[in-house]
Parts: structure tokens; sequence; C-alpha cells
């Protein structure tokens, strides 16, 4: 009679599993073996970082030779500065700003014959300037608005004043550092939609149901000329032309309407340059690019690209099967805070000015070491669609998909690599900027989420809900940093300021709450 083997044991079937893993693990190290390097760390200034140490051309990504410089420097993992790689050829007056897939490969085409036995030397810049640490407590609560608070933006030159607009058809200037009011910006006779800051924070423009927009001298809380009229409908958003831009020594500003209509406003005479046309309902958003092209999202399922200059049609976005809702710009940090970048001094002249914002401009847009501005749009057909207009026309990078609702919001970080999304399905997503790809749900909130906004350094999302909270997220663990109750109502708005300092929020209950670390 034949031997029937007894069934393996759990701890026979658990030993199984732990080889079967072990060998399949062992495959990356037996990548092929291409030599190795000498690596020189020096900072923007030239100065050396470590001493010179000895890397595998198989490991040398930039994201492993970024962890590998933070361990070097000796940090805690929490503490980590991820590193943009500037690769300075040996023996030519070369520097190649964009790391490549292929550093070998890089180098051998730049004649170097034997890179095996070169020191190579990488300049490392910290893509965040500074570290913003999560919000954990309530400094101010200040009453004023007599209906609730539906926008609300930091000044781009620090967190000392937030504007907020209102159903009680008035904009306000808040001190955040005294928690007291600054100026009560009177004259719409409509809900105050939108808030705006010029990207030098000379000026503050507001939009408005009643189908205007007003420019505000912010110092001294007063209009600066007329009204701008022309739109038949509400004035849902607005966008300051980019500070490098700037022509004849005036700012732009473009206004998105429910009239299905953008213009384009020449701010010191309030002139209309350009009547934006061609969709055929409400312009929900507008964005204006670092390359001077206009971005408008409409109810009427397309995403239109003008330029701002002529005024023409460049691409239609068509693939959403529903209202577009918001659109996300790549470039928005950068644009939005112009030559502030919280760390050095202000140049003093309009051109080193100037010749700074684009050169932020340029830092957040290139790709692959050209210009590729991105933008992403979010609609009630529960998807997100990632587009480069510039080099890709009108076909989408990627279609995002996740959602189980209408998606509310969605913003680039600053650093230009991550999505944040929020939406109806009380969820807020993480996605990859470059390709699309999904990464992690953010749950804890209770209820719909309206908007969020990212810290400077790219590390923490802060996000608004109907369930009355504010939430800051760490964005790298996927993990709640900070949980923060305080509103007596639903959140509508709320902004983080450039500087890293400071949350301000507004909602339903009427009364502006500023947050601290």
């Amino acid at each position: 009679m034949a031997t029937v083997l007894p069934p393996p044991s759990k701890r026979q079937k658990r030993e199984e599993i732990e080889r079967t893993t072990t060998q399949l693990d062992v495959a990356p190290i037996l990548a092929p073996e291409l030599g190795s390097f000498k690596a020189n760390f020096v900072d923007s200034d030239g100065n050396q970082m470590t001493d010179v140490i000895e890397i595998n051309f198989a490991d040398a990504t930039e994201k492993n030779i970024s962890v590998l410089l933070n361990t070097l420097l000796e940090r805690d993992r929490e503490e980590f500065t991820p590193y943009r790689f500037r690769i300075h050829i040996p023996g030519k007056d070369i520097i190649v700003d964009q790391y490549p897939s292929d550093l070998l490969g890089l180098l051998k085409q730049h004649g170097v014959e034997n890179p095996f036995e070169t020191t190579i030397t990488l300049s490392a810049e910290p893509q965040a300037v500074f570290r913003v640490q999560a919000v954990s407590r309530l400094a101010h609560r200040i009453p004023g608005h007599g209906q609730p608070i539906l926008a609300a933006q930091f000044s781009p030159i620090s967190s000392g004043r937030l504007a907020t607009g209102s159903g009680d058809n008035t904009a306000r200037i808040w001190d955040t550092n005294t928690g007291t009011p600054k100026h009560t910006l009177k004259g719409h006779t409509g809900w105050v939609l939108g808030v705006s800051w010029r990207p030098d924070g000379e000026q503050l423009a507001t939009c408005s149901m009643d189908g205007t927009v007003r420019i505000w001298d912010p110092e001294a809380g007063k209009p600066v000329g007329q009204p701008f009229k022309g739109h038949a409908k509400w004035v849902l958003m607005t966008a300051w032309q980019p500070y490098h831009l700037w022509r004849d020594g005036t700012p732009r500003i473009a206004s998105a309407s429910k009239d299905g209509t953008c213009r384009i406003w020449v701010v010191n005479t309030g002139r209309t340059e350009h009547v934006l046309s061609g969709h055929r309902s409400s312009v929900a958003c507008v964005r204006w690019g670092g390359t001077d092209l206009i971005y408008t999202g409409s109810h009427d399922k397309v995403v239109r690209v003008f330029d701002a200059v002529k005024g023409t049609l460049v691409h239609s976005l068509t693939s959403h099967a529903h209202w577009i809702n918001h659109i996300g710009l790549s470039s928005d940090h950068a644009l939005r805070t112009a030559y502030f970048d919280h760390t050095k001094d202000v140049p003093s002249t309009e051109e080193g000015r100037r010749e700074k914002a684009k050169e932020r401009f340029e830092r957040a847009a290139k790709i692959n070491g050209k210009v590729a501005e991105r933008i992403v749009s979010a609609s009630d057909d529960f998807t997100m669609y990632l587009w480069d207009p510039t080099n890709n026309g009108t076909k989408p990078v990627a279609r995002l998909l996740g959602h189980q609702n209408k998606v509310n919001q969605v913003q680039f970080s600053p650093d230009g690599t991550l999505i944040a999304s929020v939406g109806w399905d009380n969820s807020v997503k993480l996605w990859n900027a470059r390709d699309g790809k999904f990464l992690k749900s953010l749950r804890g909130h209770v209820a719909p989420v309206y908007q969020c906004s990212w810290s400077a350094d790219s590390r923490l999302l802060i996000t608004a809900s109907k369930d009355t909270t504010l939430k800051a997220w760490n964005v790298r663990t996927g993990t709640l940093a900070m949980d923060l109750p305080g509103h007596e109502d639903e959140v509508y708005a709320v902004d983080w300021s450039p500087d890293g300092k400071m949350v301000g929020s507004g909602g339903k209950d009427k009364a502006v709450r500023t947050w601290r670390n």
C-alpha cells in the first residue's frame, strides 16, 4: 500500500512562503554591474558638503542620491530634505541642470572616457528651502463678516495679511499677527466670490455676483480706480498675469464669468484688452500661466487654452463628460509668490525682481530640461485629466480615476511632484504629477471636502470640509498630522501662507480663524 504524505503543517507553509519571498528579493541585487564613480557633493555656493563617496552607477538615481546625501548629513528620516542635482561634467565648463535617467550614458555622451575613475561634482539644491511645521493650535478667532466666508487668501509677502470675501458683499483684510480687522472693503453689491493678491502684494482683486471686478489698495483699504464692468453675469474667479510677463509697466488680470466669457483687463486703465469667448456655459475657473497662456474651465465640459497677448484660442481640451469645477497649474506656487522665496533679500531693482520671478517659474515648470507647464482639470464626472498643452497638444497626459463623487478642487504641490484632489466622496487623494498615477487616499473627513492648500515645502497638506474641521496631513506617510476642530459650521475656504507660518480659514460660521504651529 502506497504511503500518503500528510499535508504540510502551518510552520512548513510559513517557511515555504518566506523562502519564496527571499528568492524574489534577490533579483534586484543581481542587476547588471555598471561600475561606480566618486561623487563630490557641493552646495549652491560651491562649498563641499561631505567627504567624496563612491556610488554604483546602477543605484545612481536622483532619488537614491538624495537619500544618500541626507544620510551622510546624519539627518533623521523625518528631517530629510529632497534635493535636485546639477552635474558638472569633468574637465569641461558644462553643467547639466536636469538629472538624467542614465547618468553613465550622459557622461559618455559628453566624452568622459573613463567615468569609473573620475570624480564627478554634484551641486545639491534643496527643493524645500525651509521646513514647515504642521499647524496645531487655533491662534485667533476673528468675527466681523455678517455672512458666510466664501474665499480666503494670504498675501504673497507675509502671513501677516489675510484677505477674505463674504456673502455680506464685502471683502476684508485682517492683521493675522494681532488677530484684528485691518480694512473692510465696501463697494460690491453682491456676494464677493473671490479674492486674489497681486504677485508683488501691492494690490488686491475681488470679484462678485454683481458682475464686476474691483482693485483695492491693501494698505489704505481704498478702491483703485473704478470697478471693471463688462460681464453680463457673476464673476466667479480672477487670475493675475505672472509678474515676469508684465508689459508696459502695468499688470493685467483675467476674470472668468457665468456669462461664458473670460476678459483680460489692463489694471491701470480698467480697459478690456480681450474678450476670450467660445465657451457655451459658465466659465468656472481661470489660470494664467507663466508662458502667457490662459487656461479656462467651463460647465460646457471643455478646457480652453488662449494666447493672452493675441487673445486667440490655442487649444480646446475635450475629454470630460460633465462640468469642470477647477483647474490646477503646475507652476501655481511660483507664480503666486513671484520673486518672494522667503529666504533671501528681495532684489532691489525692477529688472532683478522680474529676472528672479522668471527663474523661479522656469525651475517650477521644467521637465527634462524644457518648460512644460502642466494643468490638471477636476470635474463633476468624478475624474481629473492631466494636460501638457505646450508639448502634448489636445491629448491628455493621463486620466486620473479614483474619486467616487464630484471633484471640488485640485492643486499641484509647490515642488511640482504631487497633485492633491478633494471631493464630495469625503476623501483627499494624492497623485504623481509626472504620470498621473494614483498614490494614496487620505481618509478622515466624514463629509465632503471643499478645499485644500499645500505647505510651501510640499510636505504637508491642509483640507477644509463640510464636517466643520480642518485636517493637516503628512503626505509622505499618508497619515493625519493634526486634526483641527474649532469651526462651528462648514469650512468653505482655507489657505496656507506662502511663508509657511500660518493657515487661515473661513466658512458658514462667519468668523475668520487663523492657525499656528
